[in-house]
């Protein structure tokens, strides 16, 4: 194998998923630039590294380096110095600040800066607040270089041993030492097969107590993320088995460890008690500790709120409406808004009235709307407090603007404090108010869910509205339909079309597609829906962003800003990860003067669309939450973005919680709407290709919906009603506990 130095110039390609790279890297032996393929997860540009491989000759692409491993390396030549000072790694130098420090050092540059930094004070437009900045950044870069060193010889890259500094600062190689299976609990883009090819290198036995813990933790934390609550336990055992390679009698110890340390609870499987007596008796349900109290804490609470209802009906507020004549009331509300209600919708607005906990379920075009800004008319007559709130900022934004009335983020309700992590309304503090509106409710995790019964106050009225046949939560649960199937409280359904809705091909589509149907996608008669027969992925794709660029803003004068491009799948031609490149290429291309800054095989230009995907309390945003590029300074590693008419700072450290948003996934897509949705759907989304999920991206758009695909695909969506069965134990303990107490308070 041959060994090459060179500074990383350009990034072709990145694999989000397994970190397959295509880069330029500009050789320090002299000007020859080669191309560069391999697993380089962590790669950055501006980056001197050294690379070990083999030279290929791609059939198409012609000769490339076949990278096996890497390195990031000082720089030995003046024109890397300059190349890597220049890059922006090191805060308060940028490309014309280094050529001048190269200039006057030579190849002392690195040790002037080391050992000597006062010397760069005779460089033109170097200060005292220069060189503290520099000396500062060039200390933290050489503290995250002896993290690289320890942590590449055990086969992790630069990218990572960023992350695990980021975690840990100074601590960071202590940590590892002590526990590298910490990292696949606490650091952010670090899973168990990382963790674990650290520990491997340290030496770990594979048979490890420590190793099959983790392991299994691991295994009920990604099922988490896939929507479980808990995992059978042959289940859990056999894909633990799978990742260590071990024989399932090795790792079944390591569960009575987990549960011993707090870390897991276990019980029988719901339902096991009905079970037929040839199933295996030792099967259990294995929780993840917080899932387990989390269940517990959503049915302990709103048995609670049904109890409390029925043992103060007498003094609660809501018996003003015990003689409320409802007939002449909604005549009165009807006459003076203009608005007509339905029966349902009637009985929508009266049931929340009367009974403490109500869902209010319904498609697009069904009025919940029109029914949520009723009922507030009657609570404001009758000076009741409420509270109107959703998941997230988007969608507290455009339910505020369809009812009048303020509405918030659950978070922002709760009065999240990021210094301890915890919210301040509680079952010790709850929330003022008499009624609790919670609106998008099918994007409720169940976490969330019993954090926000801590805060509802007994003798409190609660609806909870949203879409029922819409995907599922992001979050592990399934809490809106575990509610309605324990058949516990009232639940509304909405199904009539209203007229204004009827001539709406978006509105009528989704009902056909909820139902099963095929869409109606006549061009000469629809104004608002449409489909493209484009089956192959790449032109599929090149009429997305054609769609989005030209012809869409021609057609029906809505800029690309208000087009949002929504995929089943973050793979391929016509996936998320593509799509946003091709799309920022089109719609923000690079431009002289128009910084820009790349990351972990993204660039990000000022101007861009981008989205943050996880929770971040320090900063106030949350998974999901999207904005625009507003400030990029490179020579200060920091960027601005402005996300709900706030600007919110990043460190370049930062950038692994941000995503380009050009093109989101279906699921990131929820309880938001656009004014236009642009939906590729191939039979290469074949495992994605679900009613539901083409149900909820259809329901997202207001103006206009195009679809680009195949035909084939569109019917293998709407004929598979599969919605990926979550394993979540909420609706029997729901069952067991509300029905056991009213049956017993029956017999009383």
């Amino acid at each position: 194998m041959d060994t090459l130095r060179g500074i990383v110039e350009r990034i072709t390609y990145y694999n989000e998923e397994n970190g397959y790279t295509v880069a330029r890297l500009a050789l320090e032996s002299g000007g020859d630039r080669i191309t560069v393929v391999g697993n380089l997860l962590g790669l950055n540009i501006g980056e001197a590294i050294e690379v070990t491989g083999r030279w290929r000759n791609h059939p198409k692409f012609g000769r490339q380096f076949q990278a096996e491993r890497f390195s990031v390396t000082m720089p030995n030549t003046l024109v890397g110095l300059e190349k890597y000072l220049g890059s922006g790694l090191i805060k308060g130098i940028g490309p014309k600040m280094a050529h001048r420090i190269v200039a006057k050092f030579g190849l002392q540059t690195i040790d002037v800066i080391e050992t000597r930094p006062k010397k760069l004070l005779a460089v033109l437009g170097i200060g005292p607040k220069r060189v503290a900045m520099v000396k500062a950044a060039w200390n933290a870069h050489r503290q995250i270089k002896e993290v690289m060193i320890f942590l590449q010889a055990r086969g992790v890259s630069a990218g990572l041993a960023v992350k695990i500094f980021k975690a840990y600062g100074n601590d960071a190689v202590q940590v590892v030492q002590s526990d590298p299976y910490r990292l696949a609990r606490e650091v952010y883009g670090i899973g168990f097969i990382t963790a674990d090819k650290i520990a491997q290198g340290m030496g770990i036995p594979v048979d490890a107590p420590e190793r099959v813990a983790a392991a299994l933790a691991y295994v009920l934390g990604q099922q988490a993320n896939q929507g479980h609550t808990y995992l059978p336990s042959s289940a859990l055992l056999r894909e633990a088995a799978q990742l260590l390679a071990l024989p399932e009698e090795k790792i079944h110890p390591a569960l009575d460890l987990l549960t011993e340390q707090g870390e897991i609870r276990r019980q029988p499987l719901p339902g096991a008690e009905t079970a037929p007596a040839n199933q295996v008796a030792e099967e259990e349900a294995v929780y993840l500790t917080p899932f387990y109290y989390g269940e517990i804490g959503v049915t302990n609470r709103l048995q609670r709120l049904l109890q409390v209802a029925r043992e103060q009906a007498a003094h609660s507020p809501f018996r003003t409406f015990q003689d409320e004549d409802w007939s002449a009331s909604f005549t009165t509300w009807e006459t003076k808004t203009g608005l007509h209600l339905s029966r349902e919708q009637r009985l929508a607005v009266y049931t929340p009235l009367q009974e403490p906990i109500t869902v209010l379920t319904g498609g697009p075009g069904t009025g919940k709307t029109t029914t949520l800004r009723a009922l507030i008319h009657f609570l404001e007559a009758k000076n009741l407090r409420y509270a109107l709130a959703t998941p997230t900022g988007r969608a507290a934004k455009r339910v505020g603007e369809a009812t009048g009335r303020p509405a918030s983020t659950l978070h922002r309700l709760l009065a999240f404090s990021p210094q301890d992590g915890t919210f301040k309304h509680n079952e010790e503090n709850p929330l003022p108010v008499d009624m609790l509106v919670v609106d998008e409710i099918s994007m409720l995790d169940l976490l969330m869910a019993n954090h926000l019964l801590k805060a509802v106050p007994p003798g409190a009225h609660l609806l909870l509205v949203g879409d029922a046949d819409q995907l599922p939560s992001v979050g592990a649960g399934n809490v809106l339909q575990d509610i309605i199937a324990s058949e516990t409280v009232s639940v509304i359904r909405l199904q009539k079309i209203f007229r204004q809705a009827e001539g709406s091909y978006i509105i009528s589509n989704a009902h056909r597609i909820n139902q099963g149907q095929m869409p109606v996608v006549d061009a000469q008669l629809s104004h608002d829906f449409f489909f493209f027969n484009v089956p192959e992925p790449e032109a599929a794709a090149a009429m997305v962003v054609d769609l989005v660029k030209t012809r869409i803003p021609a057609r029906f004068d809505l800029p690309p800003s208000e087009i949002q491009v929504l995929s089943p799948m973050h793979r391929g031609f016509a996936g998320v990860v593509a799509l946003n490149t091709a799309l920022q290429a089109a719609l923000n291309p690079p431009a002289p003067g128009k910084p820009e800054w790349a990351s972990g095989g993204r660039i990000y230009r000022l101007g861009d669309r981008v989205m943050q995907i996880r929770n971040n309390y320090d900063k106030n945003i949350y998974n999901g939450d999207w904005g625009e590029i507003v400030a990029l300074d490179r020579i200060n590693q920091r960027l601005q973005v402005r996300i709900d008419n706030r600007i919110v700072p990043y460190d370049m450290l930062d950038l692994d919680e941000l995503v380009h948003a050009y093109a989101i996934s279906i699921h990131k897509a929820q309880g938001s709407e656009y004014p236009a949705v642009v939906i590729p759907l191939l039979t290469s989304h074949y495992l994605m290709l679900r009613r539901k999920l083409l149900y909820t991206a259809v329901s997202r758009a207001r103006q206009l919906v195009v679809i680009v695909g195949s035909w084939r695909a569109l019917q293998i969506a709407i004929h598979n009603a599969q919605s990926g069965q979550r394993y979540s134990g909420l609706v029997q303990r729901l069952r067991e506990s509300i029905l056991y107490r009213s049956s017993t308070s029956a017999k009383s």
